[in-house]
């Protein structure tokens, strides 16, 4: 058979190409639509015309994205004090943006020494990254001369997180550090109008500092907006593009709002075990139905405009509703975009009801509402109409039962509100369910290895109710009947083939098989970060071991999802055609922790890939079309540099503030996330010339102690909650690959775990792609085993190293893994392969 030549990766030309220009557009683009205008008391937009004085960390040094396997090599990222300088602003504290520039300089190159030292004492030289998080140095005192003549202050607050630690409960991370509200209260003492701009991939608390600085006039989240951010947020500041964005996670008042916030992580002592107490409680759910009044709630948004939206009317479909509503810009002078969010609440036990049918739903306690459908007009021109029709699902109607394994909408009256965000909802329609319905079976998955207590149903969410209907009465809302329709029997999905594809995967022998079950095994690579060698800085390969006999290809995987994590250039020795390696440390930080050595007899490649925002700002768009374009020019990008899988996207629950990843994370709430990663992955794979790689399946919710936390949840809130958005995303678009978690699911490691490889993803969702684990997950003694992962489901083990195989072989030998399984994880690998050419 033939064998797969790849030309070197990158260009020889080291100016920008068309693509990288048209991308950075595309990024800019997508970084303004989506930053959240918070608070604005008359200030925004700001007139290019006046004197601005700016000030903070993220002013000088914009943080773009996250750390660690989140980040993205570019060329150039833009600042917030470039892109106001490009706006023609005038700026009256250049001095002490030069100063900072100093305090920066000096930070970043002491936390390279430490960092480098810490390194040298390790086995893997990411563990002393991801241990030593670089965080932004404080600047200089600010002086009433740095203030002097301008009309507002732009206050930067930034904050740095990433892979493999979490965010903490302490000044300068969740809190303001003592020096970030010296400056604020100072600039409040000089009465000058306040702008804060939060560069931060997730909530910092701001409730006491809004009580004491009256002057902060305006508030703009930003969040992690990629290298263009400083031209996206001038392009706000100033007018020049409306603020569209609406949050995806709620901010609480004080971090003791949210309902895992004593226990979460480290906090309570003990990170062997993290208890989902909250249940389906999360975010939103759990502010609305406990009656905790949060700072800026779930679907949360200012315009420079207003709107108005209007209920027309609703439909009600075989697979659920479609409502119909228009909204009108009814401001004078400014367009903008609105988002219109579709929420639906329950049906609520009363004090002496009968439990329905199949029952102890309502005993287990309903939030008071969820997310049901969202839409987003055009930009509208002063007095322009839009008509949207959202679309609802009729399982974001229905509920998990454990005691029955089946999803189910009950009996009962279900109001459907329109809102503007999650705290603002004006009822639409009521769905009128005559007899409890039973939508799909399922058999139990993850039992509950510790026995804890979950929140109480709770009082508030029941006055709520009986609050709707009195509405609804008031208002005489129309009401409608509606019969759900029951899905197809669960073995209907199963895959027809198994996944052993083609005849290669029946017909060789076993031992010729096991590679494909491991990573690409190279001398002198890396395990993590740079493992790929085909494309320098890549995050690994599939095996190349039958390539040359059976002519089955490695794929070539690259990090996301903020784009593509490759070494920004590299070089080839010109006369053995070989690559220069460097360590995982050079494929981090642009090369700043490890410089590439320069070789005169050498070709120079470049792989300037683009920094698109983080997952939460992309979601934050809630436009699914800009999902798509987003997810078409990652395609165009990785098929420049021959990547094959894109480990992105990113969809965990942000189900506390302070994990260290929730930038990679789309939201709180699984219907949302579940369609923004649809958008993306269909787009990804229009052409089918590359796959995207879904991640972390599941619970993956926090970064310390990922590789051996249990996640103890209960079965209802894991298929409601952390289940729900994966599912959403693999019926409508199809991934080619899943990427398993770090971390245990009540007591078993999601890589060993068959309940979710197999008998959720792939029995009762229909899933027809690969399993891959996340790195390294075999190499702690007591971590993933690697024959355990074949047994589950999990078909890769990447990247890849001796032992696994050694491991698998030995299991095969005695029985305990069978042919069978090693057969089917082997066919779906030579099917992807084939697959994508």
């Amino acid at each position: 058979m033939a064998v797969f030549k790849q030309d070197h990766s990158g260009t020889l030309e080291k100016n920008p190409s068309q693509r990288e220009l048209r991308h950075a557009r595309l990024a800019r683009e997508l970084a303004a639509e989506g930053m959240v205008l918070l608070k604005n008391e008359g200030i925004l937009p700001l007139s290019a015309s006046a004197p601005i004085a700016l000030f903070g960390g993220g002013a000088v040094k914009t943080v773009k994205g996250g750390t660690g396997s989140g980040d993205v090599n570019n060329r150039e990222s833009i600042s917030i004090y470039q892109g106001v300088k490009k706006a023609g602003v005038s700026i009256t504290s250049e001095n002490w943006l030069s100063g900072y520039e100093e305090c920066y300089e000096r930070a970043r190159n002491a936390w390279k020494e430490k960092v480098l030292a810490d390194a040298g004492k390790m086995e893997n030289p990411f563990d002393a990254y991801a241990m030593n998080p670089f965080s932004l140095p404080e600047g200089p005192a600010i002086t009433e001369e740095d203030v002097k003549g301008a009309s507002a202050v732009l206050y930067v607050i930034s904050r740095i997180s990433g892979e493999g630690k979490d965010r903490s409960r302490e000044e300068g991370d969740y809190y303001l550090s003592k020096r970030e509200r010296e400056d604020l209260l100072f600039l409040n003492r000089q009465k000058i109008p306040i702008v804060l701009i939060l560069n931060v991939g997730a909530p910092v608390e701001l409730t006491d500092i809004l009580q004491d600085a009256e002057n902060i006039k305006g508030i703009l989240h930003i969040s992690l907006p990629g290298q263009e951010g400083g031209h996206a947020a001038a392009d706000v500041l100033f007018g020049a593009s409306a603020p569209g964005g609406r949050l995806t996670s709620t901010w609480a008042k004080r971090y003791e709002d949210y309902p895992s916030a004593e226990a979460f992580g480290a906090l309570n002592g003990n990170l062997e075990t993290e208890e989902y107490r909250e249940g389906v409680y999360v975010g939103y759910r759990y502010f609305g139905s406990f009656g905790v009044q949060p700072l800026f709630p779930f679907g949360y948004g200012l315009s420079y405009t207003e709107f108005t939206v209007g209920f027309d009317r609703l439909e009600v479909t075989e697979t659920g509703a479609e409502v119909t509503v228009t909204v009108k810009n009814i401001g004078e002078t400014c367009a903008g975009r609105e988002v219109v969010q579709l929420y639906v609440t329950l049906p609520q036990k009363e004090s002496g009801e009968e439990e329905p049918p199949f029952g102890m739903f309502r005993l287990l306690g309903r939030e008071y509402c969820r997310l049901a459908g969202f839409a987003k007009t055009g930009l509208l021109q002063p007095g322009e109409i839009q008509q949207l029709t959202i679309a609802i699902d009729q399982k974001q109607l229905a509920g998990f039962s454990e005691e029955t394994q089946a999803w189910m909408i009950e009996e009962g009256s279900y109001g459907l509100w329109i809102g503007k965000h999650a705290e603002s909802l004006q009822p639409a329609a009521v769905l009128t369910v005559q007899e409890t319905v039973v939508l799909e079976r399922t058999e139990a998955i993850c039992p509950k290895q510790t026995q804890f207590e979950e929140f109480a149903e709770p009082k508030e969410a029941k006055e709520k109710a009986k609050q709707w209907m009195q509405t609804v009465k008031e208002q005489n809302v129309p009401e409608f009947l509606f019969r759900p329709q029951t899905g197809p029997d669960r073995a209907s999905r199963v895959p027809k083939e198994n996944g052993t594809a083609g005849n290669l995967a029946e017909e060789l022998p076993v031992s010729e098989l096991i590679p494909l079950l491991y990573g690409n095994i190279t001398k002198g690579a890396s395990t993590l970060g740079s493992a790929g060698i085909r494309v320098p800085g890549s995050a690994g390969e599939t095996t190349e071991a039958l390539e040359h006999k059976y002519g089955i290809r490695s794929l070539i995987m690259a990090d996301g999802p903020a784009g593509l994590r490759l070494r920004q250039s590299y070089q080839v020795d010109r006369s053995s055609d070989s690559v220069y390696g460097v360590g995982v440390l050079g494929s981090l930080e642009n090369g700043f922790l490890e410089e590439m050595e320069w070789h005169e007899d050498a070709d120079t490649y470049y792989q300037y890939c683009t920094a698109f925002p983080v997952g939460t700002a992309l979601a934050q768009t809630w436009d699914t079309d800009l999902m798509k374009m987003f997810g078409r020019a990652i395609a165009v990008e990785m098929e420049e540099f021959y990547v094959d899988l894109w480990l992105a996207p990113g969809m965990n629950i942000q189900r506390n503030p302070l994990c260290g990843r929730n930038f990679e994370y789309y939201s709180e709430d699984p219907f949302l996330s579940g369609k923004m990663a649809a958008a993306v992955v269909s787009s990804v794979q229009a052409d089918g010339k590359c796959g995207v790689t879904v991640k972390h399946f599941a619970c993956n919710n926090q970064e310390d102690n990922r590789m051996g936390v249990s996640a103890c949840v209960s079965q209802r809130a894991l298929r409601e909650i952390y289940l729900r958005g994966f599912e959403i995303a693999v019926k409508e678009s199809a991934p080619l690959a899943v990427m398993s978690s770090y971390n245990r699911i009540n007591g078993v490691y999601a890589a060993n775990l068959g309940d979710i490889c197999t008998k959720a993803l792939r029995e009762e969702w229909g899933f027809e792609g690969v399993v891959m684990s996340d790195w390294n997950t075999t190499v702690p003694e007591d971590g993933s085993v690697p024959w355990k992962c074949a047994a589950a489901g999990n078909d890769i083990i990447m990247p890849g190293n001796p032992e696994d195989d050694a491991n698998i072989r030995q299991a095969y030998e005695r029985g305990e893994l069978s042919e069978e399984a090693i057969r089917a994880c082997a066919g779906r690998v030579i099917a992807l392969v084939k697959k994508l050419g």
